[in-house]
C-alpha cells in the first residue's frame, strides 16, 4: 500500500480538495451499505417519497423499522476514515465535503464545511406546517406510545431501518407533529422519488467547480445524485480520485482509482500529507493535466485511468 499512498499524497498535498463520501466510508462504522463490500441483500425496496406520503399502513411499517434502526446509528462513531477526513481539512488540503450519508459522522467527527446531500437521520420535519425536531425527541415520544414493541433486530441498512416481518409491525403507533397538532412526520431525509433541494445542489457544483481535485471515498456512484458531480469535475478538467472498494459507475472519469479499506487508507494518507511542512508538499497536476501519478506508474491497488 505504500506506493498507493504515494500516489495519492501526491494528489492531495497540493490542496483545493473537495470530498465526495458515500456509505462505504461509514461500514467501519457498523453501517452497511447496499452494493459494496459489507452490503446485505435487502428484500425490501428503500421507501419512496410518494409511497410515505399516501400509504398510511406503509408509513407504520418505515416507522417501526427506522424506530429500531435509528438506535443503531444513533450509537454508531466516527471510524479512522471519518477522522482522517476531518485531519486533511484541518491541515487545510480539503476545502469541504459532500457527502450522501445520512448518519452525521462526518460532523462527529470534527469536520466543518460538511453538505449532507441527503439530509440527516437524526432531524425530524413536519411535512404540514415545516416545524423542525430532534431524532431524540421522537424516539421518546415513539417508546411512549408504543411500550410493549421489542421486536427483534437485524442489521440496519444505511438509510436507518431495519428488516421486520409485517407482523412484527402490526399495532406499531405513530405520532404526529406536536406544533400544528396534525402534521406529518418525516425524517429530514430525501427518500428515493424526492429531489434534493436545489439549492443545496447548486451549492454543491459550486464546490465542485472550485476544487482543484474532486476526491470520492466510499461510493459506487451508482445513482445521479453523487455522480453529476463526477460528471461535472470531468467537464469541467477537475482531476477525479475514486477510493472505493469494487468498482464504481465513475471508474471512467477518475485519473486514478484505489481499492482498498477506507479505515487503513485514509489515515496513512493523512500521516503523510499532514506531516510534511507545507512547503514541501508536492502540488498535484491541474486540472488540465490529467492528474496521474509522478512517473505514470501504477501503484498496487491503485489504477490511472484514462478519459
Amino acid at each position: 500500500m505504500t506506493e498507493t499512498i504515494d500516489a495519492l499524497a501526491g494528489l492531495v498535498a497540493g490542496g483545493g480538495v473537495v470530498v465526495l463520501s458515500g456509505a462505504g466510508l461509514s461500514t467501519e462504522s457498523g453501517i452497511p451499505d447496499y452494493r459494496g463490500p459489507s452490503g446485505a441483500a435487502r428484500r425490501h425496496s428503500p421507501m419512496t417519497y410518494q409511497t410515505f406520503t399516501r400509504d398510511p399502513l406503509a408509513r407504520r411499517r418505515y416507522w417501526a423499522r427506522s424506530h429500531l434502526g435509528w438506535r443503531m446509528i444513533a450509537r454508531a462513531a466516527p471510524n479512522d476514515g471519518h477522522r482522517a477526513v476531518a485531519r486533511l481539512q484541518d491541515a487545510g488540503l480539503v476545502d469541504g465535503v459532500i457527502t450522501q450519508n445520512v448518519d452525521g459522522l462526518h460532523t462527529a467527527a470534527g469536520s466543518p464545511q460538511v453538505v449532507e446531500l441527503h439530509g440527516r437521520l437524526d432531524e425530524v420535519v413536519c411535512l404540514d406546517c415545516g416545524n423542525r425536531t430532534s431524532r431524540e425527541e421522537l424516539d421518546r415520544r415513539l417508546r411512549e406510545a408504543n411500550p410493549g414493541f421489542d421486536a427483534a433486530v437485524g442489521a440496519v441498512n444505511p438509510d436507518g431501518d431495519v428488516e421486520l416481518a409485517d407482523e412484527q409491525v402490526a399495532g406499531f403507533r405513530t405520532v404526529d407533529c406536536t406544533f400544528c397538532g396534525t402534521g406529518m412526520l418525516k425524517p429530514d431525509v430525501v427518500f428515493f422519488g424526492e429531489t434534493v433541494p436545489a439549492p443545496r445542489v447548486s451549492h454543491c457544483f459550486a464546490m465542485v467547480g472550485a476544487a482543484r481535485l474532486l476526491l470520492v471515498l466510499g461510493s459506487s456512484l451508482t445513482v445521479m445524485s453523487g455522480r453529476r458531480f463526477v460528471l461535472r469535475a470531468a467537464k469541467l478538467g477537475i482531476p477525479v480520485v475514486i477510493a472505493n472498494q469494487g468498482p464504481t459507475r465513475g471508474d471512467g472519469y477518475a485519473a486514478m482509482t484505489v481499492d482498498a479499506p477506507l479505515g487503513r487508507l485514509l489515515p496513512a494518507l493523512a500521516d503523510r500529507v499532514t506531516g510534511a511542512p507545507l512547503s514541501e508538499r508536492v502540488p498535484a497536476a491541474g486540472p488540465a493535466g490529467g492528474a496521474v501519478p509522478a512517473g505514470g506508474a501504477v501503484p498496487a491497488g491503485a489504477t490511472p485511468v484514462g478519459r
